[in-house]
C-alpha cells in the first residue's frame, strides 16, 4: 500500500512538472501579446493575417544584416496595427506558428490571472522553445549561442530571408547536442541574435 501511495505521489509530481515545463508567460511587443511558436491557453479567433515583406535593412547591406526575431516580430505587429486601424479591426495578440506570416487574434475567452499571457510552447527536435517568453519554472542559463549570418539572405542579396522558424532551427541545431547530453532542458530567446540553453532547477 505504501509503495502504491509513493508511486501515485511520484507520478503526480512528474505530471505537474511535465505540464509546467511546457508553459510560458509571453512577452508583449509594441503593447501586444506575442505568441511565437506557442499556443495561447485562452480560446481565440483569427481576425487578420500579415504577410512577410522584404526586409530592407537586409537588402541594402547585401543580406549581411538580417533582422533579429524580435525586430521582425515588432515590424509584423506594427504592420498589423496600421492595417487594423485602416480596416477598423481590433485584435488582442499575435500568433506565429510557422512560415512567414503572423496572425492577429482576438480572445473569445475571458482573461483571468491564471490565463493572462499564458501559452503552451512548441518543441523542435524534442526541445521546448521559449521564444519571447519566460518559463514558469525557475531556471539557470547554461549556454548561449548567436544566430550568425543568415546564408539564404547573404546569397540572395537580402531578397530572401530566413523565417522566424528557420532562425530558431539554427539555435536548435547549435544547442541540440547539449540537450541530448542533458546539459540543457530548453531553449529561450529574449532579444538580439542570441538564444540561451537553459536548465530547470
Amino acid at each position: 500500500m505504501r509503495k502504491i501511495t509513493l508511486l501515485i505521489a511520484i507520478l503526480t509530481i512528474t505530471n505537474f512538472y511535465g505540464q509546467k515545463n511546457n508553459l510560458a508567460k509571453v512577452n508583449k511587443v509594441n503593447g501586444v501579446e506575442a505568441y511565437i511558436l506557442s499556443e495561447p491557453l485562452r480560446d481565440y479567433e483569427v481576425v487578420m493575417g500579415g504577410d512577410n515583406k522584404i526586409q530592407w535593412g537586409s537588402f541594402v547591406t547585401g543580406g549581411i544584416i538580417n533582422s533579429s526575431i524580435e525586430t521582425r516580430v515588432s515590424k509584423f505587429i506594427k504592420t498589423l496595427q496600421e492595417q487594423s486601424k485602416e480596416e477598423g479591426i481590433k485584435f488582442d495578440a499575435v500568433v506565429y506558428t510557422d512560415g512567414k506570416n503572423i496572425s492577429a487574434i482576438k480572445f473569445t475567452e475571458e482573461k483571468t490571472d491564471e490565463n493572462e499571457r499564458m501559452a503552451e510552447v512548441q518543441k523542435m527536435a524534442g526541445i521546448p522553445l521559449y521564444i519571447l517568453s519566460e518559463p514558469l519554472l525557475d531556471y539557470t542559463v547554461e549556454y548561449d549561442k548567436g544566430g550568425g549570418i543568415k546564408w539564404k539572405s547573404l546569397m540572395t542579396a537580402g531578397l530572401m530571408n530566413n523565417s522566424i522558424e528557420q532562425d530558431v532551427e539554427q539555435f536548435v541545431k547549435a544547442l541540440d547536442g547539449k540537450f541530448k547530453r542533458d546539459k540543457i532542458d530548453a531553449i529561450m530567446y529574449a532579444d538580439g541574435k542570441e538564444a540561451d540553453g537553459i536548465k530547470f532547477k
